[in-house]
């Protein structure tokens, strides 16, 4: 059955029109896929300008609900989405930066998620899942792997691992959260004085984390991916937080 709009009133007319789209999402009349109708035909119906409907729908897209291809033809237009990680990390960094939360905040995120991600992925997680973890693990390894390609491989390891538990919410806040200090993690690596030797110590734990979870050995996979948090976070000083 196709939505029925409504207009909004005019008060604050880019969070009515926000509001308007969220009932319909709770509603269960907007379901991830669906398009919205051109912008010349809904603001009209709403009985806002384009311009305020535009407004509504750049934040939408902000917060990775929604994305916006402009142009003609059959992929133009608006399209709800379902796709959250790279929004909610983005939000985070800048709340990070903003002082809104603390690097101890951060820390203890991720060592609960993280926690639970290879507690579950050691019972969840496919041998295809693992194997492509051991993929990630091998490229880690490459002699001369520079600083930023290892940041890249770290941080799509543990999404990874937080993919193959089988939650796709701690999937996206490990990766939200991750994602939010990569740039300080990336730094304390680069301040590393002897690289090569701590790329390889690194690796060492994540070949040791995934054999562990191959094992189903989730508690100890946790254990270690504690300890292996809290010392990387203890190199970045203070200077560096909300720095991001």
């Amino acid at each position: 059955m196709p939505v029925e709009w409504q207009p909004v009133r005019q008060s604050r007319t880019h969070e009515l029109v926000l509001q308007s789209i969220e009932q319909r999402v709770f509603a269960g009349e907007l379901k991830a896929g669906d398009r919205l109708p051109p912008e010349r035909e809904l603001a009209p119906v709403l009985g806002v300008s384009r311009s305020a409907l535009r407004e509504a729908l750049r934040v939408l897209e902000t917060i990775g609900v929604l994305v916006a291809q402009p142009g003609r033809g059959p992929d133009a237009g608006a399209r709800i989405v379902r796709n959250p990680d790279d929004a909610l990390g983005r939000l985070l960094r800048l709340h990070f930066a903003l002082g809104s939360y603390g690097l101890h905040d951060v820390l203890e995120a991720r060592v609960a998620l993280e926690r639970s991600s290879f507690e579950a992925a050691a019972r969840h997680a496919s041998k295809e899942d693992l194997d492509e973890a051991e993929g990630l693990v091998e490229r880690m390894r490459e002699p001369g792997i520079e600083v930023a390609e290892f940041n890249d491989l770290d941080t799509r390891f543990h999404v990874h691992i937080a993919r193959s538990s089988g939650n796709e919410l701690t999937s996206t806040l490990t990766s939200a959260v991750r994602e939010s200090v990569r740039p300080l993690i990336l730094r304390a690596l680069e301040r590393a004085e002897d690289w090569p030797a701590m790329a390889a110590a690194l690796d060492a734990e994540h070949a040791e984390l995934l054999g562990l979870v191959r094992a189903g050995r989730g508690a100890d996979a946790a254990d270690l991916v504690e300890r292996q948090i809290r010392d990387l976070h203890g190199t970045l000083v203070d200077e560096d937080a909300g720095q991001v």
